[in-house]
């Protein structure tokens, strides 16, 4: 009973910790996609996130361009610090350093991957039911969506009213993460579960 217990419980502090990862490559990819900084999910997420990345920022510096270092840097040390925690209380031992670096980076691969699986899903419904929806909610995803979206219409013209882009982009996302992911899963012979949420 009690070894159930404790399973169930680093099964939730991993939960949670992938939880806080998936928001820092939110904060990621919202300064990536240039997404509006003063939106109020924006400032969320941020805020939220401030607290790790700030550690990172002291000596990889303020962001400068699109892609923010100290947030990708904040989500692998966190992760990799969160396996080896799960990995000495199961009592398991440390892992090799080259299957968790792996297993880092596959986790923030991971991550980015469900942010824009579930943000296509969100586009999707969106553009159904309310396509000129200005719920900040709405305009963050479109920007979130819209640098992968851009370059796919380009080559995949819509057929009428069907767009297409969206499901080059879902088989896409797919293809990356069971190919991609998973081969950077296997390699660092790190279980999935302890990876990815």
């Amino acid at each position: 009973m009690g070894s159930q217990v404790g399973s169930a419980g680093l099964m939730l502090v991993n939960t949670l910790i992938n939880i806080y990862l998936f928001l820092l490559m939110l904060r990621f990819l919202l300064q990536a996609s240039r997404a509006d900084y003063y939106n109020p999910l924006s400032q969320s997420v941020v805020k939220i996130t401030q607290p790790v990345v700030g550690l990172f920022q002291g000596f990889l510096g303020p962001v400068a361009g699109r892609f923010d270092l100290a947030t990708l840097a904040a989500g692998f040390v966190l992760k990799v610090i969160s396996m080896v925690a799960i990995f000495m209380v199961v009592g398991v031992g440390m892992p090799p350093i080259p299957g968790l670096l792996i297993a880092g980076i596959a986790a923030l691969a991971n991550a980015i991957l469900k942010i824009y699986f579930f943000a296509m899903i969100v586009m999707i419904i969106l553009s159904w039911v309310a396509p000129n929806a200005s719920h900040p909610g709405a305009l963050l995803v479109m920007q979130l969506v819209e640098p992968i979206m851009a370059p796919v219409r380009k080559v995949v013209p819509p057929l009428g009213m069907i767009d297409l882009s969206p499901i080059v982009v879902f088989i896409a996302i797919n293809l990356v993460d069971g190919l991609v992911v998973g081969a950077l899963i296997r390699a660092a012979g790190i279980s999935g579960a302890l990876v990815g949420l």
